[in-house]
C-alpha cells in the first residue's frame, strides 16, 4: 500500500468515527461536559484508531504464510481491548444517568471495526456501513415508535413472508418438475410470495396513507407484479367487509391497467415490431380501466364513511395463498400441455388457459415463438388471448370471493375492457395486419 492511498484510507476511517460520532454528541448535546461516555471526539479516535491498528498489524514484518492469521491476532486483540475500555465507561455512564442501554458501547465497537475495515477491505462497504449505522442511531424515536404500534398478527405476517423469501425460495429447485415440461417448484412459490406481498402491501398502505390513497397506491405496485394476486386480496377483503366494495373494485381496475401496460413493455423489450399490432388494444384497455376506477373513486366522493371504514384485520392468510399457487401450478401445466398437443392453435389455447395464472410468461414464450413456430399475427393473438383470460378470471374470482356489489363491478369492469380492448384489436387487424 503506498502513501497516498494509506492516506485515503485514514481519512475515510476518521470520517467514520467524526461521522457516528457527530449523531452521538447531537443526541447528548445538553448533558453536562465530562458526563458522557463518548462524544464526537472519542468517537472520531475510535474510527482512526481502528485504522491505525490495521496499518499497523499490516506493517508487522510477519512470516508469508502466517500473514493473514497474525493480521487477525493483532486485530482481535486490540479490538477486545478496545471494546472493554468502552464498554466500561458506557457502564459508569449508565449508572450516572441511570439508564440501561447498550448503544454507545456497541456503537464504538463498530466505529473501530470499520476504521479497521477502511485499511484493510474496500473503504466504500465501510462508509456505506457507518452511513447506514448513523441513520439507525438517527431514527431511534421513529423506531421505537413503529415498534410500539406494530400488532402480533402484522410481526406475524412479516416473519412468514421474509421467511418464505429468504429460507424457502433459495432452497427450492430451479427445475421443472412434471409432464409437459412439468412446473417449475420456484416459479410456483414465487406466486406464492407475490400473492403473499400484494396482501401485507395493501394492509401497510391503508393503515399508514389512508384508505382512499392506500388503496390505489398498493394496487398499483400490486399490479406491476400480478394483477390477479391484487383481485384476489381484494376479492377476500370485500367477503370479509373490510371495506368498501367500490373502493376495492377501483383498486383492481388500477392493477388491471397496470398489467396491460405491463405486457406492453414486455413486448417492446423482447418484440418491438409486434408492437403495431399489440399496443392498440392494450392501451385501449388499460384507459377503459383507468376510467372505470375514477369514475368509481368519484361514486364514492360524497360518501366519506367509506373511506373511513377500510380496516383490513389480518395481512394475509399462508395456507390459502400457497393453496392457491398450487392451484395456478396446476393451470399452467394443463396449458402446457394443451399447446404441445395442438401445435399453433393450441398455443392459442394453451395461452388462454396460462393465461389466468401468468400473463407474462404467456408473453414471453409467444415472443420467442416468432416468427420460427409462430407468425406475427398468431403471437398477437395469443398474447390478448392470455389477457383477456386474465381479464375474464377476475370476473370468477368476484363471484367466487368477493360476492356482491364487488362482483358486480368486477363483472362490468372486465366486461368493458374485452369491449374496447376487443373493439380496438378489431380494428387493428382489419387495417395493419398483413
Amino acid at each position: 500500500m503506498d502513501l497516498d492511498e494509506l492516506i485515503s484510507r485514514l481519512a475515510v476511517a476518521l470520517g467514520i468515527g467524526l461521522l457516528i460520532g457527530l449523531e452521538r454528541g447531537w443526541r447528548r448535546r445538553g448533558a453536562t461536559p465530562g458526563s458522557r461516555a463518548a462524544g464526537i471526539r472519542t468517537f472520531a479516535l475510535s474510527g482512526l484508531l481502528g485504522g491505525v491498528t490495521a496499518a499497523l498489524a499490516q506493517a508487522l514484518p510477519k512470516p508469508e504464510a502466517a500473514g493473514a492469521a497474525s493480521l487477525a491476532i493483532v486485530l482481535g486483540v486490540a479490538f477486545a481491548a478496545y471494546s472493554a475500555v468502552i464498554a466500561l465507561f458506557a457502564r459508569d455512564e449508565n449508572q450516572a444517568a441511570g439508564n440501561f442501554s447498550a448503544t454507545t458501547a456497541i456503537a464504538g465497537m463498530l466505529t473501530f471495526a470499520l476504521g479497521a475495515y477502511a485499511l484493510i477491505g474496500d473503504m466504500r462497504i465501510a462508509a456505506g456501513a457507518a452511513v447506514a449505522a448513523t441513520a439507525l442511531l438517527a431514527a431511534r424515536e421513529e423506531l421505537h415508535g413503529w415498534v410500539e404500534q406494530i400488532t402480533w398478527p402484522e410481526l406475524r405476517s412479516a416473519v412468514v413472508l421474509l421467511a418464505m423469501t429468504f429460507i424457502g425460495l433459495p432452497i427450492l429447485p430451479d427445475t421443472p418438475l412434471g409432464p409437459f415440461g412439468g412446473v417449475n417448484l420456484r416459479e410456483v412459490w414465487l406466486i406464492a410470495i407475490v400473492l403473499a406481498s400484494v396482501s401485507f402491501l395493501g394492509y401497510a398502505a391503508v393503515k399508514y396513507f389512508g384508505a382512499r390513497r392506500g388503496l390505489l397506491l398498493a394496487a398499483a405496485a400490486g399490479g406491476v407484479a400480478s394483477s390477479t394476486a391484487v383481485t384476489i386480496a381484494n376479492a377476500r377483503r370485500a367477503a370479509a367487509r373490510e371495506g368498501s366494495p367500490r373502493l376495492l373494485a377501483a383498486g383492481v381496475a388500477i392493477a388491471s391497467a397496470v398489467m396491460f401496460l405491463r405486457v406492453i413493455g414486455i413486448v417492446a423489450a423482447l418484440k418491438p415490431d409486434l408492437l403495431v399490432l399489440v399496443a392498440p388494444a392494450l392501451i385501449a384497455a388499460a384507459v377503459t380501466a383507468v376510467g372505470f376506477a375514477i369514475a368509481w373513486m368519484t361514486w364514492q366522493q360524497g360518501d366519506r364513511d367509506a373511506y373511513h371504514s377500510v380496516k383490513f384485520r389480518n395481512p394475509f392468510d399462508l395456507l390459502s395463498v400457497v393453496g392457491f399457487a398450487v392451484f395456478l401450478g396446476v393451470i399452467i401445466v394443463l396449458g402446457r400441455a394443451l399447446g404441445e398437443a395442438f401445435g399453433a392453435t393450441g398455443a392459442v389455447a394453451g395461452a388462454i388457459v396460462v393465461g389466468l395464472a401468468d400473463v407474462d410468461a404467456v408473453t414471453v414464450s409467444m415472443v420467442r415463438l416468432t416468427p420460427d413456430t409462430l407468425s406475427r399475427a398468431q403471437a398477437v393473438i395469443a398474447i390478448l388471448a392470455a389477457v383477456a383470460s386474465d381479464t375474464v378470471s377476475k370476473i370468477a374470482i368476484g363471484a367466487a370471493i368477493g360476492r356482491g356489489w364487488f362482483a358486480a363491478d368486477l363483472a362490468v369492469l372486465a366486461s368493458g375492457c374485452l369491449a374496447i380492448g376487443g373493439a380496438a384489436a378489431w380494428l387493428t387487424f382489419a387495417f395493419l395486419a398483413p
